[in-house]
């Protein structure tokens, strides 16, 4: 059993151009007066990093790293949530994800992509550089268009998009392998590794590679109605990172999981501020605590309905209180008389 790190938080969805929000110094002073002690930072983010110096400089590394101590946090992991995003789009979506890449390479897929991979690996050099272990991505999807099988897939539809799906992350796998860097896909509708059968596809077609890994966050589990939990204890073992984030689920007569097409705040199912979900914290923290998972419990705030600000402060309390010092001594260890194996014996009526 290992006592989980945290509270964290991750910084993608705060970042931005007003203080203390738009440097790095800034918003990792605010998020460790919100309570936090580590940030998860989205390497993508140019005011908060320069992603090439990162990647180049351990110097430049170790001033970045300073910079949080000096704040009273730690740069718990990076996110390359985007870029991985862009290494793999479908056609229909070419439009829409245009918008994550430099305008030097919008309107060429092939461009976008080969940036996007750039940029991927880069972050495994810059977390390398910082001495991190893990980072975060998205897989990008070239299948989701087709998840909902009408009219019938063609066969072998679903086998292609992996086959290629694999092969664009196998050489960025062995990479971050050469570095000493696991990738942790979060597991996320919009991406081909959805749920637990599509991310072992995906593990499958790289050969089950030690360095891809599973950002596990319940909440996208609940919204597809999985179980979560038991999701826990099947991927124990490749679980490296964790994000906190509530959600609730109520269908109604008119719409379930797929929402109607309803903005976030009319949908039935829909992201929550942490504790204001359906999500059982309590024993997904009492699950990570048992399978010993070492890394740290890391809130990302997503809500249709409170303030970002309030719901980043709650959200460090709320982590506090659940994170579980686990235990040195067995609780009845004083009612240990002592044997040894020829006492044993005896008890089991074995004795000569």
């Amino acid at each position: 059993m290992k006592t989980i790190k945290g509270p964290g938080l991750f910084l993608a969805q705060f970042a931005g151009a007003e203080p203390p929000f738009d440097s790095f110094g800034a918003i990792t002073a605010w998020a460790a007066d919100c309570g936090y002690l580590g940030v998860q930072v989205p390497s993508g983010a140019a005011q908060l990093m320069d992603l090439d110096r990162a990647a180049a400089s351990r110097g430049y590394c170790d001033e970045l790293a300073g910079q949080a101590r000096d704040h009273g946090v730690q740069i718990t992991e990076l996110s390359a949530h985007v870029q991985g995003q862009l290494v793999a789009v479908h056609p229909a979506y070419d439009a829409m994800f245009d918008g994550f890449a430099p305008e030097a390479v919008r309107g060429n897929p092939a461009a976008r992509r080969d940036w996007a991979v750039d940029q991927v690996r880069k972050t495994i050099d810059a977390s390398a550089n910082l001495g991190l272990d893990r980072m975060a991505a998205f897989s990008g999807a070239l299948a989701w268009p087709y998840v909902y099988p009408w009219p019938q897939r063609p066969e072998g539809l679903v086998e292609a998009a992996f086959d290629e799906l694999a092969a664009r992350w196998r050489p960025i796998l062995d990479h971050a392998d050469s570095r000493g860097v696991d990738i942790c896909f979060e597991i996320h509708p919009g991406e081909d590794l959805h749920d637990g059968a599509s991310f072992e596809m995906f593990l499958d077609r790289v050969d089950q590679h030690p360095r891809a890994r599973m950002l596990y966050d319940p909440s996208h589990y609940l919204l597809q109605q999985m179980d979560y939990l038991q999701n826990l204890d099947i991927y124990a073992e490749r679980i490296g990172m964790v994000h906190i984030k509530d959600a609730e689920f109520n269908p109604t007569g008119q719409q379930g999981v797929y929402g109607g097409y309803q903005p976030w705040a009319q949908r039935a199912g829909r992201f929550r501020s942490l504790g204001d979900g359906q999500v059982d914290f309590r024993a997904i923290f009492s699950k990570l605590a048992v399978m010993g998972f070492d890394g740290w419990a890391v809130v990302e705030w997503e809500c249709a309905l409170k303030h970002p600000e309030d719901g980043a402060r709650e959200g460090a309390a709320f982590v506090r209180d659940h994170i579980i010092r686990v235990t040195d001594r067995a609780f009845d260890d004083f009612a240990d008389g002592g044997a040894d194996m020829d006492a044993n014996r005896r008890m089991l009526g074995l004795a000569r």
